[in-house]
C-alpha cells in the first residue's frame, strides 16, 4: 500500500507544476507532512498553502504603511511575477531602510564566481534587467542569501529555464538560462546551496548565467549591493528609494563618486536622456537645493517620489532635472 502511495506521488511530482492548482479533491498522510491533491493533479504540501510570502514582517510593515502606493506581491509558483498589476516602485514617498545581511542571515554567497559580459541598463534597443555572467554549460549556480524558492520551472518569456528565491531580506533573485534546475518551488535554501547547473535555454546567446535583483517584482541594479569584481556584497544596508528602480540606473557609488568628482552634480546619460543629480551634503534642504538648482521643491519631489516635509540623508542623491 505505501508503496503504490509513494508511486501515485512520483506521478503528481511530474505534472505538479504545469498548471495553477484549482480545487483541492484529497489529502495525502506522509513523513514530510499532509500533502494536497488539486483537481488538476497538481499537489502542495498543507503547510505551504498557509504560507502568505513574507518573509521579513518588518519591511513588510513599512511597506504596508504607505497605502497610497498599493504595493503588493504575493506567493506563486507559477507566475514569474506575483503582483496583480505592475507595482510602481518610482511612487515610492519614503526611503526604505532594507538590511541585505543581519545576524541571523549573515552569509553571501557569489551566484557564479565568472566574468561579467553584460551589465545592466540599456542594450540592443531594450532595457537589460540584470547582470550577465559567463560560464560553461553544466557549471553550479548557487542562491546569493538564505531563502525559499518561489519558482523553479521553464520559462516561455526568454528566461529559459528559470529559478526564483525570495529571500529573508525582502529580496528575490532570478537565476535564468539553466540548463538544468535541481530544486523544487517551496523548498529551503542556505546561500551558497546549488540551485541548479548554468546552460543557454531561453533567450541566450551562449552560455552564461543571466542574474537579477528584485523588490517587489521591480528590478535595481545588482551592483546596488553586489561588488561583482570581487565577489563580495558593497554593503550591509540598501537604502531603497523611488530613483533606484529607474530603468538602467547606474550604480549610487558610480554616480556619486562622478558627483564628488565634479564638485557637487553630475549629468548622466539614459536611454539618449540626460538627467541630473546632487548629492545631499550637511545642512541641505529642499528649498536650498531647488534654489540652487534652478528648479522648485514640488518638482524634486515628483522626480524622487517624496514629500516636502521628507527629511533629507546626508549622502542621498537626488535628481534634480
Amino acid at each position: 500500500m505505501l508503496k503504490g502511495i509513494f508511486a501515485s506521488l512520483t506521478v503528481l511530482l511530474l505534472v505538479s507544476y504545469i498548471s495553477r492548482a484549482q480545487e483541492p479533491v484529497d489529502t495525502i498522510e506522509t513523513s514530510e507532512g499532509t500533502i494536497v491533491v488539486f483537481s488538476n493533479l497538481s499537489w502542495s504540501y498543507m503547510e505551504d498553502l498557509n504560507f502568505d510570502g513574507i518573509m521579513n514582517d518588518h519591511l513588510e510593515s513599512l511597506i504596508t504603511a504607505q497605502e497610497e502606493v498599493g504595493l503588493v506581491q504575493y506567493w506563486d509558483n507559477h507566475k514569474c511575477y506575483t503582483s496583480e498589476r505592475k507595482n510602481n516602485l518610482r511612487a515610492l514617498k519614503d526611503t526604505l531602510w532594507l538590511c541585505v545581511t543581519n545576524e541571523k542571515y549573515d552569509d553571501f554567497v557569489m551566484p557564479f564566481d565568472g566574468k561579467v559580459t553584460s551589465r545592466y541598463g540599456y542594450r540592443r534597443g531594450r532595457y537589460h534587467n540584470g547582470i550577465d555572467i559567463d560560464l560553461v554549460t553544466g557549471d553550479p549556480v548557487r542562491s546569493c542569501w538564505d531563502g525559499k524558492v518561489r519558482y523553479a520551472q521553464y520559462n516561455g518569456g526568454g528566461f529559459g529555464n528559470l529559478v526564483i528565491v525570495r529571500h529573508y531580506n525582502g529580496l528575490e533573485t532570478f537565476y535564468a538560462h539553466l540548463d538544468e534546475i535541481i530544486v523544487q518551488p517551496n523548498q529551503e535554501v542556505k546561500a551558497g546551496e546549488i540551485l541548479g547547473l548554468g546552460g543557454n535555454t531561453g533567450r541566450s546567446r551562449g552560455s552564461h548565467l543571466h542574474f537579477e535583483v528584485r523588490f517587489y517584482d521591480a528590478p535595481i541594479n545588482p551592483e546596488e549591493v553586489i561588488d561583482f569584481d570581487n565577489g563580495v556584497l558593497k554593503q550591509q544596508n540598501l537604502f531603497l528609494y523611488a530613483d533606484i528602480f529607474r530603468p538602467g540606473r547606474k550604480p549610487s557609488d558610480q554616480i556619486e563618486a562622478r558627483i564628488a568628482s565634479s564638485g557637487g552634480s553630475v549629468t548622466e546619460k539614459s536611454a539618449g536622456v540626460g538627467q541630473q543629480y546632487y548629492r545631499v551634503r550637511s545642512g541641505d534642504t529642499l528649498s536650498r537645493i531647488a534654489r540652487a538648482n534652478g528648479t522648485s521643491v514640488s518638482r524634486l519631489c515628483q522626480l524622487n517620489g517624496i514629500r516636502s516635509t521628507t527629511t533629507l540623508q546626508v549622502g542621498r542623491t537626488l535628481r534634480i532635472n
